[in-house]
């Protein structure tokens, strides 16, 4: 069977998926509803007569358009669950306070509630991108081989058997094993290893890697929806579905606070009637106080306002956080895992060290060396010929011969000497001078590349991926704070132990793919509780999905932007410590305005029980502590 079959190519149909673009207002529907209902409040204030046709008609308005989507909510989720939340109760009581004559009230709680509503439907909006940019990355279209011939056909119509054909430069549509050729494969998006793998004759190809040279042929071992690659788009939607437990106590707090006081409600417009002789003027009265009263608007401006603060603050300093969740679960966290390559790396290899025998001149061999590499596009070759030129030697490209060896090294002959730069076996199998070199910057997790000529060993290299100078820094912080740190990384044990000792990282786990770092993250959190992951690949998303607060770098990819929770705009690991300190002084905040708000609200509830209050004090205490809670939360805003 050949490589690259010289006949007429059969383009089989087949339907690609779509996703459908949503207009800006589909997009932010609700925040504009909000809006608008906000600016006719503050028309229909500016009318003397809250009770004139005029206000009454804005006030109107102002209910309908800001609180048609909660309403709705509120409403199709009490038919579904059968049972009464947050929405149905803020709608109540807003109509409960009309019904008396208290339209500004009653539209204020309308506005609050759509506004914050709004906001987070926007916040999950940004975060549900993950899965089309993950789908766009993965081929989806293979050119299968059929008695010779090549067929375009989608992936999903791929058996296990078949053969593919994958040309150079061009990503692997599905999981198989060569049969024929030989490559460099860019596995990045899986091991966010950055040094290509070389594949040889029988070795195993993933999904969504790249064929950086040469033509290959597979043979598929495994169906589309099995390959590595859809693995981790399943493994990110998996963990996002998941509800974590302080959502779920939110629920249960939510549905017992509304059965709570509509009950008491009820309550009030009867029992004190009949066991305190009321009126049934005044009963009706006291029963739609303790609606207004006892509505979550101060509870609900507890939250929200410190959320926003907090999160425009960390944007100053280069923090983007997507939600206020996962702002909270910083200060709480026990444990920290990061990816390597990339995140505590650079992500590119650098030359660390050459060192040569006697017999040459230094300058001259970097030249020859240099010239040589630059016929390569492996990264090792790149990190040479760049390393030459930051000290000025000339390459030149008076070769009388050049030939590449694709995962093994580049030779050339120069005034009739051969030179080969590459892996030891490439080179020479005979005694290298440089041993001593060779041993030393291995243990240190160097990648060591050799320079020799037809009988010895003349030259070696030592390359690796830097850490970042504030990686040190920012773990020995964290390490203070009392948050265990980790390193989960795709390089070999060797590689991950000299990176874990020099960056002083607690504890490392070598060799995983993008399903153990998941698993590894899980055990983590087992351990420890709340757990982070920082990375910034593809491979990464999976993990960051799965762990309480994904972190991503700011120059990672865009699967791992949108898939973290939050991302370090400036690439520097320090800023972590100072989104912990802002996540602590945050949750602070909302317990006092929460322990405030709820003595406010108790509060007043008792006090219109003993009919110390009317419903105008009754507005003003709710309105109040609702101003007052915001006021503390501004105080975020402030470093």
């Amino acid at each position: 069977m050949e490589a690259s079959p010289k006949v007429t190519t059969i383009h089989a149909t087949y339907e690609a998926d779509h996703v459908e673009s949503t207009s800006f207002l589909s997009k932010h529907g609700e925040l504009i509803a909000a809006l608008v209902s906000g600016v006719l409040i503050l028309i229909a204030s500016f009318v003397k007569n809250d009770n004139s046709i005029m206000s009454i008609i804005l006030y109107v308005l102002a209910f309908c358009i800001g609180g048609y989507a909660k309403a709705k909510e509120g409403i199709e989720d009490t038919i579904a669950e059968k049972e009464l939340n947050v929405e149905m109760l803020m709608i109540i009581a807003a109509v409960g306070s009309a019904a008396i004559g208290y339209w500004t009230e009653g539209a204020v709680l309308i506005f609050i509630f759509a506004l914050s509503g709004a906001l987070e439907t926007y916040t999950l909006n940004k975060t549900n991108k993950e899965i089309s940019s993950l789908l766009s990355l993965q081929p989806q279209t293979a050119i299968r081989l059929v008695d010779e011939v090549e067929e375009v056909v989608s992936i999903k119509s791929l058996n296990i058997g078949d053969y593919i054909l994958i040309k150079a430069g061009e990503r692997i549509p599905a999981d198989g094993q060569i049969v024929k050729g030989e490559t460099l494969v860019d596995e990045a998006a899986l091991t966010g290893e950055s040094i290509p793998v070389v594949k040889n004759l029988n070795d195993e190809v993933f999904a969504g890697t790249i064929n950086i040279k040469g033509t290959l042929v597979v043979e598929i071992t495994k169906h589309s929806d099995e390959t590595l690659f859809q693995k981790i788009i399943n493994l990110v939607q998996t963990a996002q579905s998941e509800q974590t437990p302080s959502q779920q106590f939110i629920e249960k707090f939510e549905g017992v606070y509304v059965k709570g006081v509509l009950i008491a409600v009820v309550f009030m417009m009867f029992l004190p009637h009949f066991a305190l002789d009321w009126s049934w003027t005044t009963t009706f009265y006291r029963a739609m106080i303790l609606l207004v009263v006892a509505s979550p608007c101060a509870l609900v401006a507890s939250i929200t306002p410190a959320v926003l603060s907090a999160i425009s603050n960390g944007a100053k300093s280069g923090i983007l956080v997507k939600g206020g969740i996962h702002l909270e679960r910083l200060g709480v966290l026990k444990a920290i895992a990061f990816d390597k390559t990339g995140t505590l790396t650079i992500g590119k290899p650098e030359v660390t060290g050459f060192e040569k025998i006697e017999d040459f001149d230094r300058t001259e061999l970097l030249s020859i060396v240099a010239s040589i590499e630059r016929y390569s596009t492996h990264p090792l070759a790149s990190a040479i010929v760049e390393y030459a030129t930051k000290q000025g030697i000339t390459v030149s490209s008076s070769f009388e011969q050049i030939d590449d060896h694709p995962g093994f090294g580049v030779s050339a002959i120069l005034n009739g000497s051969e030179y080969r730069v590459g892996k030891k076996e490439f080179v020479t199998m005979k005694q290298n001078p440089l041993i001593h070199f060779e041993q030393k910057w291995e243990q240190e997790g160097n990648t060591i590349v050799y320079v020799g000529t037809q009988d010895k060993v003349v030259a070696i290299f030592s390359l690796k991926d830097l850490v970042r100078n504030e990686s040190k820094q920012a773990l020995s912080t964290l390490n203070k704070l009392g948050v265990k740190t980790v390193m989960i990384t795709g390089d070999s044990e060797q590689t991950a132990k000299a990176i874990a000792a020099e960056s002083e990282i607690n504890e490392y786990f070598a060799s995983c793919l993008p399903d153990e770092k998941v698993s590894i993250v899980k055990k983590l959190k087992d351990n420890y509780g709340q757990v982070a992951m920082v990375g910034d690949g593809i491979n990464d998303a999976p993990a960051l999905a799965t762990a309480n607060v994904g972190i991503a770098m700011g120059g990672g990819t865009g699967v791992a932007l949108e898939t973290a929770d939050v991302v370090l705009m400036k690439n520097d690991l320090t800023k972590i410590s100072k989104a912990i300190t802002l996540s602590k002084r945050m949750n602070r905040i909302v317990k006092q305005n929460i322990i405030f708000s709820l003595s406010v609200i108790a509060f007043l509830i008792c006090s219109n029980f003993l009919q110390i209050i009317d419903l105008p004090y009754g507005v003003i205490g709710h309105e109040g502590s609702t101003i007052l809670v915001i006021l503390n939360s501004l105080r975020l805003l402030r470093d």
